[in-house]
């Protein structure tokens, strides 16, 4: 190899001049060193002389190493309290108290925007009926009554004289509603498509499948596409808690566009709510609080703990139920969920609910959104109908999934929908329009509807339509509520899943308290708002398996704490009935139909325990097997080209989550990732010459391309005859990226798992 002399030019002595002598090697090196720093943070850089080597940021759409960033938080821990002086001690107390100080912004944070979505989607809402001449841009409730946010009391007036209605035409009122419904739903669907972005591979399958396309093809591994304001959310966001990274999800123009698009969907009038809108908006909350932090922002295993503490708030000001908030980010979102992150939930949501409370969206002054005091209690008799409301829930809910995972298997593949989603958007809330409007009890928003339904007429103040009707034992009431039953349910069916901020639990509570209140009907001992109270909660659990969290929200949504008993009784009889028909709820089912790589460890043991397999199952194809491994000389120097090549062969794949084990004598020695191999020949390699081979293994001599600090040196294995529990065990509770197998009795390297490997094998189970 020629020296840096003989290799001299024009450049290069003028280098060396300025570099008082220095050798070409030396300058290469500080040039080298000053891509990584640029790339890498100390704490990483400090990671290079471990055995666990270096990590750039997460690329997109891969997987985060869970241990390998817990060794990087304990060396930001060490590095911080293990100094002395009361300058470091303030500066310990100040790391130690960042993740309370956070919570409490982000549930203050979310309070805000939760009230101004609020408050927005009453007004608009209200304006398919009239508008109110003294304020525009207050909603009918605060028109008519002295009910306004903020603390704003003055009365108007229960004659409403302020509050203009359109037209007393039926007809016109019909076409107006519909018009402006139609407006709002074309609105949050345009405004939702701003928000769309490709993705890349999700299954390491296509990647074998398309073994054949050649290097540098425009074909390669086909993604997918998505809209990223769409929907609640809560699919994604346990993908993102599992471990995963969806690039730009939790970004401020996702968050806004939800908030915006939200308040158009929900006063559509469609099937759907603003509680997973919510829960999508607290999280985007808490991951940009948690960007301001670089104690959260260079490390995904922390990033992921304030995140599980943020969405807590979300069903916190959706539903005024900070304990429940807590409990549902833990049943329902979460999948690492240790205590001092229930603590900063419960703090979370502690803050969301005072200043949610403070700003006073409905006027009330209270959290309690559907207030509710029957003054009746229930007999041991009643026990058979709660159980029958629990028996009709879980059927609901078993249907609905079903009908609604074949609806998006079938009607949103024409093209025609796959293809223009606001044409989607247009024909559903043209639907239901039509068919809600004739129904004075489906008219309203659905909340409005929740608040209708569980009214007790045995209150000699209340003379709401609902009570007159039950007044007047009027045959066309039972008709009114057997039609909203049956119209909540197929619409519902239809919206889940539209190309517009949207949630599931507000249809679903109005679908079981239309049945609810049609079963009291036939009960005289009690108020028929009690049956369609738990009649809600039963229908709710059967789409969507919340059980404990459930049974919280309602006795906090209602103030009723002495119907918990019941609550308790229809939901879980819903859910067992529910789980007999359909054993994935609606969010497990969206997260099969939007293809995301997210591991449930309960059911996939479930599937593994019934599957009786080994490992060796997950064992990849031989040539995949000859593309990623590399077999290093025992001097730990490889050629450049060789890896070029091998990268090539990764990118061809497109699941960025592969790497390249390192093998000597057939016997595992290290593994390096995609994107680590990426950086290292593409921007670490610009300063070093084609021609030098890289340094993989062992210490590198001054002025050698040494890429060794990126090599993992401690990779997990397993025996290839290993029950597959055991893989699925580690991956779901070491929160593994890759698990390298090593033949039986040899311990020689026969294949790499990589977690979206596992997770479409899982997958290929269920059918």
């Amino acid at each position: 190899m020629l020296t840096d002399v003989e290799q001299a030019n024009e450049r290069t002595q003028l280098l060396l001049h300025v570099a008082n002598d220095r050798p070409l090697s030396a300058i290469r090196q500080e040039d080298a060193d000053t891509v990584l720093s640029s790339n890498l943070s100390k704490k990483e850089q400090a990671l290079s002389l471990t055995t666990v080597g270096e990590r750039l940021p997460y690329n997109d759409y891969t997987t985060i190493d869970w241990l390998h960033d817990l060794v990087k938080d304990s060396f930001r821990f060490r590095a911080i309290h293990s100094r002395r002086g009361i300058r470091n001690g303030f500066l310990s107390a100040w790391d130690s108290s960042q993740g309370w100080v956070a919570a409490a912004i982000i549930g203050v944070l979310t309070a805000c925007v939760a009230f101004l979505v609020d408050v927005a989607e009453a007004t608009v809402s209200d304006w398919k009926l009239g508008y109110c001449s003294t304020n525009v841009f207050w909603n009918r409730e605060s028109c008519c009554t002295d009910r306004k946010p903020l603390g704003i009391w003055g009365n108007t007036g229960e004659d409403c004289e302020a509050w203009h209605t359109w037209t007393f035409t039926y007809w016109r009122a019909y076409g107006i509603y519909v018009g402006f419904a139609l407006l709002f739903g074309i609105i949050a669907a345009s405004v939702t498509m701003i928000t769309k972005r490709s993705l890349p591979a999700a299954a390491p399958g296509h990647g074998d499948k398309n073994h054949g396309v050649a290097a540098g093809s425009p074909q390669g591994v086909v993604g997918k596409s998505m809209y990223m304001a769409a929907g609640s959310g809560i699919p994604e966001i346990k993908t993102i808690l599992s471990g995963f990274v969806i690039p730009n999800f939790l970004d401020f123009k996702v968050l806004a566009v939800k908030a915006f698009g939200a308040t158009f969907a929900v006063a559509t009038g469609m099937c759907l709510g603003k509680e997973g809108p919510f829960v999508h908006i607290s999280t985007c909350v808490a991951y940009l609080v948690g960007m301001c932090l670089p104690k959260y922002r260079g490390n995904g295993r922390k990033m992921r703990e304030l995140l599980s503490a943020g969405c807590a708030s979300g069903l916190s000001v959706a539903f005024g139920a900070p304990i429940g908030g807590v409990l549902f980010a833990y049943e329902e979102i979460s999948t690492y969920f240790p205590r001092k992150v229930l603590w900063r939930a419960f703090l979370c949501s502690l803050f969301a609910a005072m200043v949610l409370r403070a700003l006073n969206p409905t006027g009330t002054g209270k959290l309690v959104l559907f207030e509710t005091n029957y003054g009746t209690s229930y007999e041991p008799v009643h026990y058979l109908v709660f159980v029958l409301l629990g028996i009709a829930g879980g059927l609901f809910g078993g249907v609905f999934c079903k009908a609604n995972f074949l609806w998006s298997k079938t009607f949103r593949k024409y093209s025609i929908i796959k293809n223009h989603p606001v044409l989607e958007v247009f024909l559903v809330v043209l639907a239901t329009t039509l068919l809600q409007y004739p129904n004075p009890l489906t008219r309203e928003p659905g909340d409005i509807i929740i608040k209708n339904l569980l009214v007790d007429c045995r209150s000699p103040d209340d003379s709401s339509w609902v009570c007159r009707m039950e007044g007047e034992d009027d045959p066309k009431y039972l008709g009114w509520l057997v039609y909203g039953t049956i119209v909540k349910l197929v619409l519902t069916i239809i919206t889940f899943g539209c190309k517009v901020p949207s949630g599931i639990i507000i249809p679903a509570l109005d679908a079981g308290a239309f049945f609810g209140r049609l079963i009291g009907q036939w009960i005289s001992t009690i108020s028929p708002g009690i049956f369609a109270m738990v009649g809600a909660a039963a229908f709710l659990a059967g789409i969507s398996r919340m059980t404990i969290s459930l049974c919280v929200i309602m006795f906090e949504l209602t103030g009723e704490l002495e119907y918990v008993v019941p609550h308790m009784i229809a939901i879980l009889v819903a859910k067992w009935v529910a789980d007999a028909l359909e054993r994935e709820g609606v969010y497990d089912l969206a997260q099969t139909v939007l293809g995301h790589p997210f591991l449930d460890l309960d059911h996939a043991m479930s599937l593994v325990q019934d599957a009786n397999e080994l490992v060796e199952a997950l064992i990849p194809p031989n040539q995949t097997m000859q593309e990623i491994t590399v077999d290093v000389p025992k001097d730990g120097l490889i050629a450049r080209t060789v890896l070029d090549h091998k990268l090539e062969q990764l990118k061809r794949r497109g699941l960025l989550d592969g790497g390249l084990v390192l093998v000597q004598d057939g016997m595992l020695q290290g593994y390096l990732a995609e994107g680590e191999l990426d950086f290292g020949l593409n921007s670490l390699g610009k300063v070093w010459d084609a021609a030098m081979r890289v340094r993989l293994l062992g210490n590198a001599d001054e002025g050698e391309f040494d890429m060794s600090m990126f090599v993992d040196r401690t990779p997990l294995t397993i025996c290839a005859k290993a029950p597959m529990e055991y893989a699925v065990e580690m991956f779901g509770k070491l929160g593994l990226r890759h698990l390298c197998v090593v033949e039986e009795g040899s311990s020689k390297l026969v294949g790499v798992i990589i977690k979206k490997r596992l997770v479409v094998w899982l997958e290929g189970l269920k059918h």
